[in-house]
């Protein structure tokens, strides 16, 4: 599967699109680069909630493999979303070209660093390292494979899932989530939130018998995206997703001009809710305008 990224992180196809080599070298070639910003938690974020579920191909028994390419420095908290995947047993191999921040795919990659960080000074420079990462790749999928694990859940239905995600009291600076709970109990929610057209994106972690959260220090009148996730020892669940635009600021209300005389006037309105302060600009009318 392959996801390109800048502002808004892009799905060029999942897991399950191509069966053949030929087929996946063919969508290579004629892949069109994605120039932009670099928001590489935002990018690594949206792999975990789009490309690594099971409607796009990824089965549960097999080895996450991610690998970032990159060449620029993150825009947002590319460590937070890469130890998100981490913890989930998802490992994550980081190469940079050009301007890549080296210390940041360190802290991006998974241990041991010295098999999963890799920079180079240019694009045509990345075919030096085919030979010797798909050597490591494969040799990391077959380590990984042959450990044992009879904890992996064998289905994300609604016994993983939470649902009916619900979203109240906004305002222009919050707004409440809450959600019915998976039939099994997860180990702790991922609340995952960002605006629409673009931003920071935020996370918040709560205790798996948790199932509501407040959030606050929103922008006013922005569109957000919530994700809610159920994280277990194991897996993640389904998430669930919701957008909702915050409310636009009070404006103050029924201005009115009075006591006039040949240097100053009196003006008086209706207060704006929340408001801590006033800002009046004063100007002249210009030649012709009414007084």
């Amino acid at each position: 599967g392959l996801s390109q990224y800048s502002s808004d992180p892009r799905t060029e196809w999942d897991l399950s699109t191509y069966s053949t080599r030929d087929q996946v070298l063919e969508a290579v070639k004629s892949l069109r680069y994605k120039g932009g910003n670099t928001f590489t938690g935002l990018a690594l974020t949206h792999v975990l909630e789009q490309n690594l579920k099971p409607n796009a191909g990824a089965r549960l028994e097999a080895e996450k493999l991610v690998i970032l390419l990159t060449d620029g420095k993150s825009q947002d908290d590319a460590n937070l979303a890469a130890q998100t995947l981490k913890n989930l047993g998802i490992e994550i191999f980081a190469i940079g070209v050009k301007n890549a921040d080296e210390a940041e795919l360190k802290q991006v990659a998974s241990e041991p660093l010295e098999l999963t960080v890799y920079n180079v000074l240019d694009f045509p420079l990345l075919s030096s390292l085919v030979s010797s990462l798909t050597r490591v790749l494969c040799t990391r999928i077959k380590e990984k494979s042959n450990r044992q694990n009879t904890d992996i859940p064998v289905n994300t239905g609604p016994q993983l899932s939470p649902t009916d995600l619900k979203i109240s009291a906004v305002t222009s600076k919050s707004m409440h989530l809450a959600w019915s709970p998976p039939l099994r109990p997860p180990k702790k929610y991922r609340v995952v939130y960002y605006p629409s057209k673009g931003g920071v994106t935020k996370e918040v972690v709560l205790d798996g018998a948790v199932s509501s959260l407040q959030l606050s220090n929103l922008t006013s009148h922005t569109e957000y995206l919530v994700s809610v996730f159920p994280v277990y020892d194991t897996t993640v669940g389904d998430g669930l997703r919701g957008v909702t635009s915050t409310l636009p600021l009070s404006p103050p209300r029924s201005l009115r001009v009075s006591e006039l005389s040949h240097n100053s006037i009196r003006l008086s309105w209706k207060a704006a809710q929340g408001a801590t302060q006033y800002l009046v600009l004063c100007s002249a009318a210009p030649d012709g305008a009414e007084d």
